[in-house]
């Protein structure tokens, strides 16, 4: 099975049917929350986007260390190896370089580049599970890389270059995962983890904005400064509905709620933005959008031949 069928790292307790239409409530409620994500950077400005991108981890670091000081999870951290320390820290610089280039992609509105990032990711997801991982593709997945791989040479073809802002979007986050399966922790405790390893740099840059005088927390009023902080929660709360609704829905139906995030990037891209598409875009997604029904509808079969258990809490989400 491919890597994405493998998120979980062991045998969780199997998804109650009961419990389905709560589960999916929740992890539809992450995904859209996601896919607002590009309207909401942009209110940050006039910061830029590396200012913005420090207080997310800040703000997020102090939120989560909150959340797992109430839930009493200190404890999985203290007994973390450093060889689990050592993974997080390649998962938090993963991570912080998604989050900076989806940030950077926003506010240079070039929104519909990184839907086409999260599109492809679940694919590049696949192929690193071939490429690392040496396991074994069906002929439907094949196609579908395949596919994925025809969009990118288009796109390189037909603009001049390759489109590096989607393909840097869906490695580091396709990276992002495969190490997250190798952290033997729990979604809420691993989110901590990855803030306090990079946590402490993003404040140490947002003091030295402040002492030099380069910051626009404080100079740019109450309204600006809260909207800064606001980073950590609306970063923490999709991540927490995802762990919640992970443990409860298989994971093909996560498989398939995860393409309502790009796909309403996609449309405040074209649709609010108005962000330019030639006729070049259109088939490189159009070849994405095929590769993708290809993958899902063969994820959805292989679900029905061997029924799943729910993906763990620790499973991959989107992040961005």
């Amino acid at each position: 099975m491919a890597s994405i069928e493998r998120l979980s790292g062991g045998t969780p307790p199997r998804a109650d049917p009961a419990a389905d239409s709560g589960g999916v409530a929740l992890g539809a409620a992450a995904y859209l929350l996601w896919g607002f994500f590009p309207a909401f950077w942009p209110l940050l400005e006039p910061a830029g986007a590396i200012e913005i991108l420090a207080h997310r981890i800040a703000w997020t670091m102090v939120l989560m260390a909150g959340v797992l000081a109430v839930m009493r999870g200190w404890r999985q951290l203290r007994e973390l190896s450093p060889r689990g320390w050592l993974v997080v820290a390649a998962a938090a610089t993963a991570i912080t370089v998604n989050w900076g280039i989806f940030i950077y992609g926003v506010t240079i509105n070039h929104v519909v580049e990184i839907a086409l990032g999260y599109f492809m990711s679940p694919l590049i997801s696949v192929l690193l599970g071939v490429l690392v991982l040496r396991e074994r593709l069906r002929v439907a997945q094949w196609a579908a890389v395949g596919l994925a791989v025809a969009a990118v040479a288009v796109l390189t073809a037909l603009n001049g270059g390759p489109p590096w802002l989607a393909l840097v979007l869906a490695a580091t986050f396709a990276t992002y995962g495969l190490l997250k399966k190798r952290v033997p922790l729990p979604a809420t405790a691993s989110l901590t983890a990855e803030g306090l390893v990079v946590g402490p740099i993003a404040v140490a840059y947002l003091v030295w904005l402040a002492v030099t005088g380069h910051g626009t927390f404080g100079a740019g009023g109450v309204p600006h400064s809260a909207l800064l902080i606001s980073g950590g929660p609306v970063t923490a709360v999709p991540l927490l509905l995802f762990g919640l609704a992970a443990r409860r829905i298989p994971l093909a139906t996560v498989g398939t709620l995860m393409y309502l995030t790009p796909t309403m990037q996609f449309l405040w891209g074209v649709l609010v933005v108005h962000e330019r598409m030639p006729s070049s875009e259109w088939i490189g997604f159009s070849l994405v959008w095929a590769a993708l029904v290809i993958f899902t509808v063969d994820l959805w079969l292989a679900s029905r031949r061997a029924p799943e258990p729910a993906v763990p809490e620790r499973a991959t989400s989107l992040g961005n």
